[in-house]
Protein backbone atom coordinates (compact mmCIF):
# COMPACT_ATOMS: atom_id res chain seq x y z
CA UNK A 1 0.00 0.00 0.00
CA UNK A 2 1.40 3.39 -0.97
CA UNK A 3 1.42 6.42 1.28
CA UNK A 4 0.88 6.51 5.01
CA UNK A 5 -0.80 3.54 6.65
CA UNK A 6 -4.42 3.98 7.63
CA UNK A 7 -4.98 5.59 10.96
CA UNK A 8 -7.41 3.43 12.91
CA UNK A 9 -8.60 6.49 14.83
CA UNK A 10 -9.40 8.40 11.62
CA UNK A 11 -11.02 5.32 10.06
CA UNK A 12 -13.26 4.78 13.07
CA UNK A 13 -14.16 8.50 13.16
CA UNK A 14 -15.12 8.44 9.48
CA UNK A 15 -17.26 5.30 9.80
CA UNK A 16 -19.02 6.45 12.96
CA UNK A 17 -19.56 9.93 11.53
CA UNK A 18 -21.07 8.61 8.31
CA UNK A 19 -23.64 6.57 10.25
CA UNK A 20 -24.36 9.45 12.60
CA UNK A 21 -24.99 11.90 9.72
CA UNK A 22 -27.18 9.36 7.95
CA UNK A 23 -29.22 8.66 11.08
CA UNK A 24 -29.55 12.34 11.97
CA UNK A 25 -30.02 13.93 8.53
CA UNK A 26 -30.94 11.10 6.15
CA UNK A 27 -29.10 9.16 3.48
CA UNK A 28 -29.30 11.90 0.84
CA UNK A 29 -27.47 14.34 3.13
CA UNK A 30 -24.45 12.08 3.54
CA UNK A 31 -21.66 13.49 1.41
CA UNK A 32 -17.92 12.95 1.50
CA UNK A 33 -17.53 16.63 2.40
CA UNK A 34 -20.00 16.36 5.31
CA UNK A 35 -18.31 13.19 6.57
CA UNK A 36 -14.82 14.71 6.36
CA UNK A 37 -15.86 17.97 8.01
CA UNK A 38 -17.67 16.32 10.91
CA UNK A 39 -15.02 13.62 11.40
CA UNK A 40 -12.26 16.22 11.42
CA UNK A 41 -10.33 14.77 8.48
CA UNK A 42 -9.60 15.97 4.96
CA UNK A 43 -11.76 14.86 2.04
CA UNK A 44 -8.71 13.26 0.46
CA UNK A 45 -8.40 11.02 3.52
CA UNK A 46 -11.93 9.73 2.94
CA UNK A 47 -11.43 9.38 -0.82
CA UNK A 48 -8.15 7.53 -0.29
CA UNK A 49 -10.10 4.72 1.37
CA UNK A 50 -13.58 4.92 -0.18
CA UNK A 51 -14.81 6.08 -3.60
CA UNK A 52 -18.26 7.26 -2.45
CA UNK A 53 -20.72 7.50 0.44
CA UNK A 54 -22.25 4.11 -0.28
CA UNK A 55 -18.93 2.36 0.29
CA UNK A 56 -18.27 4.37 3.48
CA UNK A 57 -21.69 3.49 4.86
CA UNK A 58 -21.40 -0.13 3.81
CA UNK A 59 -18.04 -0.45 5.57
CA UNK A 60 -19.56 1.25 8.63
CA UNK A 61 -22.32 -1.39 8.70
CA UNK A 62 -19.78 -4.18 8.24
CA UNK A 63 -17.73 -2.72 11.08
CA UNK A 64 -20.80 -2.69 13.35
CA UNK A 65 -21.52 -6.32 12.50
CA UNK A 66 -18.00 -7.38 13.46
CA UNK A 67 -18.46 -5.78 16.88
CA UNK A 68 -21.67 -7.73 17.58
CA UNK A 69 -21.64 -10.94 19.57
CA UNK A 70 -22.39 -14.14 17.66
CA UNK A 71 -25.91 -13.90 16.33
CA UNK A 72 -26.41 -17.64 16.03
CA UNK A 73 -25.55 -18.34 19.68
CA UNK A 74 -27.35 -21.46 20.87
CA UNK A 75 -29.22 -21.12 24.18
CA UNK A 76 -31.04 -24.42 23.74
CA UNK A 77 -34.37 -22.70 23.02
CA UNK A 78 -34.73 -22.22 19.27
CA UNK A 79 -37.66 -19.82 19.35
CA UNK A 80 -36.02 -17.67 22.02
CA UNK A 81 -32.88 -17.56 19.84
CA UNK A 82 -34.98 -16.58 16.79
CA UNK A 83 -36.66 -13.76 18.70
CA UNK A 84 -33.31 -12.55 20.10
CA UNK A 85 -31.84 -12.22 16.59
CA UNK A 86 -34.93 -10.41 15.33
CA UNK A 87 -35.11 -8.06 18.32
CA UNK A 88 -31.43 -7.12 17.95
CA UNK A 89 -31.75 -6.63 14.20
CA UNK A 90 -34.84 -4.47 14.62
CA UNK A 91 -33.21 -2.43 17.41
CA UNK A 92 -30.30 -1.60 15.12
CA UNK A 93 -32.67 -0.17 12.52
CA UNK A 94 -33.77 2.38 15.12
CA UNK A 95 -30.44 3.00 16.77
CA UNK A 96 -28.36 3.90 13.75
CA UNK A 97 -28.50 1.52 10.79
CA UNK A 98 -32.02 1.98 9.41
CA UNK A 99 -31.50 5.01 7.14
CA UNK A 100 -28.15 3.63 5.92
CA UNK A 101 -29.66 0.23 5.12
CA UNK A 102 -32.61 1.75 3.28
CA UNK A 103 -30.40 4.13 1.29
CA UNK A 104 -27.91 1.42 0.41
CA UNK A 105 -30.68 -0.96 -0.62
CA UNK A 106 -32.13 1.72 -2.89
CA UNK A 107 -28.73 2.38 -4.49
CA UNK A 108 -28.13 -1.36 -4.83
CA UNK A 109 -31.13 -1.63 -7.15
CA UNK A 110 -29.05 -0.04 -9.90
CA UNK A 111 -25.55 -1.08 -8.78
CA UNK A 112 -24.86 -4.81 -9.06
CA UNK A 113 -21.50 -4.58 -7.29
CA UNK A 114 -23.01 -2.72 -4.33
CA UNK A 115 -25.88 -5.21 -4.25
CA UNK A 116 -23.51 -8.17 -4.14
CA UNK A 117 -21.36 -6.58 -1.46
CA UNK A 118 -24.39 -5.58 0.64
CA UNK A 119 -25.81 -9.10 0.39
CA UNK A 120 -22.47 -10.74 1.09
CA UNK A 121 -21.42 -8.68 4.08
CA UNK A 122 -24.41 -7.15 5.85
CA UNK A 123 -27.68 -8.81 4.84
CA UNK A 124 -26.43 -12.33 4.14
CA UNK A 125 -24.79 -12.95 7.54
CA UNK A 126 -28.03 -12.09 9.39
CA UNK A 127 -30.00 -14.35 7.05
CA UNK A 128 -27.42 -17.10 7.58
CA UNK A 129 -27.59 -16.71 11.37
CA UNK A 130 -31.39 -17.04 11.39
CA UNK A 131 -31.29 -19.99 8.99
CA UNK A 132 -28.67 -21.71 11.19
CA UNK A 133 -30.83 -21.26 14.29
CA UNK A 134 -33.84 -22.72 12.46
CA UNK A 135 -31.74 -25.61 11.09
CA UNK A 136 -30.60 -26.47 14.63
CA UNK A 137 -34.22 -26.36 15.78
CA UNK A 138 -35.23 -28.81 13.06
CA UNK A 139 -32.27 -31.11 13.78
CA UNK A 140 -33.03 -31.12 17.53
CA UNK A 141 -36.68 -31.94 16.91
CA UNK A 142 -38.01 -28.67 18.32
CA UNK A 143 -39.25 -27.66 14.87
CA UNK A 144 -40.38 -29.44 11.70
CA UNK A 145 -39.36 -28.22 8.25
CA UNK A 146 -42.95 -27.83 7.02
CA UNK A 147 -41.85 -24.86 4.93
CA UNK A 148 -38.39 -24.49 3.34
CA UNK A 149 -36.15 -22.66 5.80
CA UNK A 150 -34.94 -20.06 3.25
CA UNK A 151 -38.59 -19.08 2.73
CA UNK A 152 -39.08 -18.71 6.49
CA UNK A 153 -36.02 -16.44 6.59
CA UNK A 154 -37.48 -14.43 3.68
CA UNK A 155 -40.74 -14.10 5.62
CA UNK A 156 -38.96 -12.79 8.73
CA UNK A 157 -36.68 -10.28 7.05
CA UNK A 158 -39.09 -9.48 4.21
CA UNK A 159 -41.59 -8.27 6.80
CA UNK A 160 -38.90 -6.04 8.31
CA UNK A 161 -37.94 -4.59 4.92
CA UNK A 162 -41.56 -3.98 3.93
CA UNK A 163 -42.20 -2.04 7.12
CA UNK A 164 -38.94 -0.11 6.90
CA UNK A 165 -39.64 0.92 3.33
CA UNK A 166 -43.38 1.61 3.57
CA UNK A 167 -43.33 3.02 7.13
CA UNK A 168 -46.87 1.78 7.64
CA UNK A 169 -46.12 -0.03 10.91
CA UNK A 170 -43.28 -0.22 13.42
CA UNK A 171 -40.26 -2.51 13.30
CA UNK A 172 -40.02 -3.27 16.99
CA UNK A 173 -40.00 -5.91 19.72
CA UNK A 174 -43.71 -6.61 19.15
CA UNK A 175 -43.01 -7.40 15.50
CA UNK A 176 -40.15 -9.69 16.55
CA UNK A 177 -42.52 -11.54 18.90
CA UNK A 178 -45.24 -11.77 16.23
CA UNK A 179 -42.82 -13.11 13.60
CA UNK A 180 -41.42 -15.62 16.09
CA UNK A 181 -44.95 -16.81 16.92
CA UNK A 182 -45.73 -17.15 13.20
CA UNK A 183 -42.52 -19.13 12.65
CA UNK A 184 -43.50 -21.40 15.54
CA UNK A 185 -46.79 -22.13 13.75
CA UNK A 186 -45.13 -22.56 10.33
CA UNK A 187 -42.60 -25.02 11.71
CA UNK A 188 -44.76 -26.71 14.36
CA UNK A 189 -44.19 -30.41 14.95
Amino acid sequence: MRGRPRSEEARRAILDTALRICHRDGYQQVTIKAIADEAGVGRQTVYRWWPDRAQVLLDALIDLRTREPGLDRNTGDTLRDVERVLVRTFELTHEITGPALIGLMADAQTDDDLSARLQGTVIGPRRDALREILRRGVESGELAENVPLPLVVDFAFGTMWYRLLSRHAPVDDRLAADITAAIARLLAR
